[in-house]
């Protein structure tokens, strides 16, 4: 796991900067978007660390106005999976915006964003950029190789960089064998271990070790179509009703009703190494609560129960403002009781 940071990358599509920037968002907000507007490439945007630089305001203030600003069309974060299988790796993100979009403008970016990123993972084109690369960082095995061959292989520093990663680069030994003991030695499977655990990540969804036996193949299928363990899991778990009662038959059939499309990945692989390059997947993430979700299932950069929370218009009536006036008045009138006593 990298540290979630949610480092900065600016989204195109961006007018110059004027004076009348962020001049119809509150006083807190467009504080907080003009500081987060000059910050340079890849720098930090945790709530923790923006309430550091920012002393007019607190973490819980920050993280507010974060959410504002991700409702007005500013900012998206998201986590990009990096590797694949037991290796997979988070690298978190914030994609900001000065000029305000909507849903659909963010949803067709991040999707042409996956789609790119996807396709990108030959191992001949890691960095087009110099000093800022695509969003990923610079963990490419390409230009390490090249910079130092002879600590990898003196008398052959040409084939190094592109065979060390493939398996069929030692030819002399045989390569069958090889692999045929280590699943009896690694012990279960990905899968296995994702079903197994279920039942930590939610109470409601609690499997035996025959219950992950008899899933696991199910399990593997999803696996194998492209999707992370992660994805797995948080598509098992999410909007489970109140009560589940068998949850070996709930698991069965969400893992047959929502299996997900097979992912293409070996057509576009295949030109360089294929099996080897790391598959990158972009999920977006709750600006308020960080839980993950695909664009479309987040307007506004939130889930459904933080978009309850921050818009109380979507299921009860909001507060009058008289009301609020009222209820301060009271607690007014009490604090001066209290002094007087």
């Amino acid at each position: 796991m990298d540290k979630p940071g949610y480092g900065k990358r600016s989204a195109p599509n961006q007018l110059p900067r004027t004076r009348a920037d962020f001049a119809l968002l509150p006083a807190r907000e467009r504080y907080v978007a003009g500081f987060v507007d000059h910050l340079p490439e890849g720098a930090a945007m945790s709530v923790k660390q923006l309430a550091k630089q920012l002393p007019l305001y607190g973490q819980q203030a920050i993280s507010s106005a974060l959410t504002a600003l991700s409702v007005a069309g500013h900012l998206r974060r998201v986590r990009c999976a990096l590797g694949a299988g037991d290796e997979t790796r988070w690298v978190f993100r914030t994609f900001w915006s000065r000029t305000a979009h909507d849903n659909e403008w963010w949803q067709a970016y991040l999707t042409a964003e996956n789609t790119t990123q996807a396709d990108s993972s030959a191992p001949d084109t890691p960095a087009p950029d110099t000093a800022p690369p695509s969003w990923v960082p610079n963990e490419e095995p390409p230009p390490p190789a090249s910079e130092e061959p002879g600590t990898e292989q003196g008398p052959e520093p040409t084939p190094v960089p592109h065979q060390r990663t493939p398996d069929q680069a030692p030819d002399t030994q045989p390569v069958p064998p090889a692999p045929a003991p280590q699943p009896s030695e690694a012990g279960p499977s990905p899968a296995y271990l994702a079903l197994a655990r279920l039942g930590h990540e939610d109470h409601r969804l609690p499997l035996s070790a025959d219950d992950c036996a008899e899933l696991e193949p199910q399990a593997a299928e999803w696996l194998t179509r492209g999707v992370s363990v992660d994805y797995l899991i948080t598509a098992l778990t999410a909007g489970l009703p109140a009560r589940v009662d068998t949850p070996l038959g709930f698991v069965r059939r969400r893992l047959t009703d929502k299996i997900p499309p097979r992912i293409p990945t070996t057509a576009s692989a295949s030109p360089g190494a294929p099996g080897t390059a790391p598959t990158r997947r972009i999920l977006m993430e709750c600006t308020d609560c960080g839980r993950p979700g695909q664009p479309e299932a987040l307007p506004d950069g939130l889930c459904r129960p933080c978009r309850t929370t921050h818009r109380p218009d979507t299921d009860q009536v909001p507060i009058h403002p008289t009301d609020t006036a009222d209820v301060k008045a009271r607690m007014s009138n009490l604090r001066g009781l209290l002094r007087t006593v």
